[in-house]
């Protein structure tokens, strides 16, 4: 079943995809959002698996290639939400200016770490709520390079990463909380802003947040 269609024109749609799901095909994900969409319409840009929400997806193959070309200029202001374990008390906002590259090894497979030698990434974030051990967090990634905000959530304070992230943190039944919140943009065609958000999903309520983001309680 093809994911809620949160926005839809004539040339593109803005889905919320859910946790779990693959933007693309592979050997570990043979199961994708692309075997779902109708002929002709594509990706313009990916989340990882377990991270939820909003997901771009061209109506045509014009449509694509120009959507990506306004990722690619920085174009379009992404904002997603994540819940943190271990973040500071003293720790209520900040910006991560930490170049990402990718290693790989036989005993742990490929992951991103921070090296002089990587490509620039820079990740600003704020506090939104905190609810006892846990605390919600608004990133606003400068740059979109692969597992950014994972690996920037690590750079926050000592022991501070996603909640149930398994690479860069512990892994938990409920899945990672990493959530796509919002994609605002110029649409291309009507010369308009327009800004969709995708609501917060039921899982964050594990770590003791509402549907609208908020602390329960």
């Amino acid at each position: 079943m093809l994911p809620p269609i949160l926005l839809e024109t004539p040339r593109f749609w803005v889905l919320d995809k859910p946790a779990g799901l693959a933007v693309h095909p592979g050997p570990k994900t043979p199961h994708s959002l692309e075997q779902l969409l109708p002929a002709g319409h594509a990706p313009v840009h990916r989340l990882d698996r377990d991270t939820s929400g909003c997901l771009m997806v061209g109506r045509r193959p014009s449509s694509t290639k120009g959507l990506m070309a306004l990722f690619a200029a920085g174009g379009v202001r992404k904002t997603y939400w994540a819940v943190l374990e271990n973040l500071p008390d003293d720790q209520g906002q900040g910006f991560i200016d930490a170049p990402l590259a990718k290693i790989s090894s036989r005993e742990r497979g490929w992951r991103m770490i921070v090296s002089p030698d990587g490509k620039p990434a820079r990740t600003a974030w704020k506090l939104l709520a905190r609810q006892g051990a846990y605390a919600l967090v608004e990133f606003r990634p400068e740059t979109g390079r692969t597992h950014q905000l994972r690996v920037h959530a690590n750079l926050i304070g000592p022991g501070t990463a996603i909640f149930g992230d398994p690479v860069y943190g512990k892994p938990h039944p409920a899945g990672m909380l990493l959530h796509a919140r919002s994609l605002t943009f110029t649409d291309p065609w009507e010369e308009t802003e327009k800004t969709v958000e995708a609501p917060c999903p039921d899982r964050f309520a594990i770590a003791g947040f509402s549907a609208d983001g908020l602390a329960e309680g």
